[in-house]
């Protein structure tokens, strides 16, 4: 099956990498579900991919939210074919200046929003199969000292990556699982998290010198490999590690 004829829900697709990611896979030929929070900017950016996309607001903390999100796709197209988890924060602390309450936050976003998305998502996808594409990070696999909850976030999502793809394997419903770890992309998150900081210059500069290749990344450099992900080009590809960081964990 080519991208042209498949179903893709994208979680925090109304801005940043989710917007860049929505966009790349409605030009692969993707009927693409543009699902956040946020239904203003969502709508927006389903209006400018055009006929072939559609917004879905999902808080992907939620439960609730995600059965009505499936059941939503399931009426309106009969299927899914790609499920690209991509919702996040970033939460700035280290183990002793972090709060509980913040921590347990970036979880319900960066790990219950995975768990929930590829629960629900295997239940629709699984009659024909497809690929769900967890976004974790560089930092789920180099730790930092300052973001303790983010660590550990996007750690789990590494092993939850593994885990779904060998079950869906061992059921054989011919659903792929992979992650990708991005390096430092400028987006509004970058934004946010330069906001945290008591010296946002210094940590832009912190950031980009983490990287061999000099610079941050684009939004493009994540959505091409979501592309290939999503495609049949990348059949044999399940339970793996794709990192696209510049060099920052080598």
């Amino acid at each position: 099956m080519t991208n042209s004829t498949k179903i893709a829900l994208i979680t925090g697709a109304a801005s940043g990498l989710g917007e860049a990611i929505a966009g790349r896979l409605a030009a692969d030929g993707c009927t693409v579900v543009v699902a956040d929070i946020d239904m203003d900017n969502a709508e927006r950016v389903a209006t400018e991919l055009g006929r072939s996309a559609s917004a879905l607001k999902l808080d992907v903390s939620s439960e609730a939210d995600w059965v009505a999100a499936i059941a939503s796709v399931e009426s309106q197209y009969g299927r899914l074919d790609v499920l690209v988890n991509n919702a996040g924060i970033t939460t700035m602390g280290s183990i002793e200046d972090l709060t509980f309450a913040a921590f347990k936050h970036e979880f319900s976003i960066d790990v219950d929003g995975v768990f929930l998305g590829s629960k629900y998502g295997i239940g629709l996808m699984k009659k024909q199969g497809g690929a769900i594409i967890n976004m974790s990070s560089a930092a789920g696999i180099k730790a930092g000292p300052y973001l303790c909850a983010y660590n550990g976030a996007k750690g789990a999502v590494n092993m939850m990556t593994k885990s779904i793809a060998l079950y869906c394997a061992e059921q054989k419903y011919n659903i792929r699982c992979n992650s990708v770890h991005p390096g430092a992309i400028h987006t509004a998150i970058i934004d946010k998290t330069l906001a945290q900081s008591d010296d946002p210059d210094a940590l832009m500069a912190n950031f980009v010198a983490s990287h061999p290749v000099g610079h941050l990344g684009a939004p493009a450099d994540i959505a091409a490999i979501v592309s290939y992900l999503a495609s049949d080009e990348a059949a044999f590809a399940t339970g793996a590690q794709f990192v696209v960081d510049g060099g920052m964990t080598l």
